[in-house]
């Protein structure tokens, strides 16, 4: 019986022709080589579908294009679900086609699932990227974890974390995770095609299993005002610390979710009752979010003091 790769990657894509090539060039500088490269057009009209096609006519079957029947647009769940049904690998990772991975990635958290046999996935912390827009005068920050690096958690507790502090739920480039876990929560939730899509996968698995939380970083998240989430909180239909639609389709869903769940966590269950009303009522929850923005800024801006002190010391 023939192996097939140890990590199959699923990078979805739609009319991404500025970004593409580097986001698959970035899995091609991988420092280890034992991946398969799955592309899911969603439907591009642009020269996307063209890039996409030249990477796997040159690189046989270890990078494969994949459409939708018809070569319809069908949404990043049921994109990154079909990439899923042809992957191969005993991990899988995502990577969306306006990010990269780092050189490392595919090394580091490999060997890192590997050393944690009882963990269904892994994250770490996640590079917010300004600077590849040399205009830009944002600096590039990586985003906080939110609780003790290198540590193996009970994925409820951590569910539990983001629901208030949606800060610190990982970027679905920032995990690798087993493809028989994946498969058996059956994948991303269809019902859900924009945002908060990744987090649907993210929640399952947390209540699956444990979850490894690794301290290296080896994604950057490029900021820029055509992404999905800049284009759905300037259209108004999402914000990360105020009420919206798209956070309530969410947690309703989330709530239903754990309601199927064999063993009820009653922590999650209270939180999640919580979250809702914030989100169903639009003046508290606005007063509420404002309040979590600002020991948010707060958090961030003591954390920064701290590492700077700390450097300072070990010079």
């Amino acid at each position: 019986m023939i192996r097939g790769p140890l990590v199959s990657g699923v990078l979805i894509f739609l009319n991404a022709e500025a970004f593409l090539e580097e986001a698959i060039e970035s899995v091609l500088a991988q420092t280890w080589n034992d991946w398969e490269l799955l592309l899911v057009d969603d439907g591009s009209t642009d020269r996307s579908t063209s890039i996409a096609r030249r990477y796997a006519e040159l690189q046989g079957e270890r990078i494969v294009y994949l459409e939708h029947h018809g070569h319809m647009n069908r949404g990043k769940s049921t994109s990154r679900n079909l990439g899923l049904q042809r992957a191969r690998g005993e991990y899988v990772a995502f990577l969306d086609a306006d990010d990269v991975w780092l050189p490392a990635k595919l090394a580091r958290q490999a060997a890192a699932l590997s050393r944690h046999p009882e963990a269904v996935m892994l994250y770490g912390p996640t590079q917010y990227w300004h600077s590849w827009a040399r205009e830009t005068r944002q600096r590039d920050f990586q985003g906080v974890l939110g609780v003790r690096a290198e540590v193996l958690y009970r994925g409820s507790y951590l569910l539990s974390r983001y629901l208030a502090r949606t800060g610190i739920i990982p970027g679905i480039c920032s995990i690798l995770a087993r493809r028989k876990a994946v498969v058996a929560v059956g994948g991303f939730e269809e019902s859900i095609q924009q945002m908060f899509e990744d987090q649907t996968l993210i929640a399952k698995l947390c209540l699956y299993g444990p979850v490894f939380v690794d301290s290296g970083c080896y994604d950057l998240y490029r900021q820029h005002p055509g992404s999905s989430s800049s284009q759905a909180v300037n259209a108004g239909a999402y914000h990360p610390w105020r009420p919206s639609l798209s956070s309530l389709a969410y947690l309703q869903w989330l709530a239903d979710y754990v309601a199927t769940q064999p063993s009820p966590d009653d922590n999650l269950h209270r939180k999640l009752k919580r979250e809702l009303w914030i989100q169903r009522h639009r003046i508290a929850g606005n007063t509420i979010g404002l309040a979590r923005l600002v020991i948010e800024i707060a958090r961030r801006k003591l954390s920064s003091v701290s590492d700077t002190h700390s450097k300072a010391i070990t010079r």
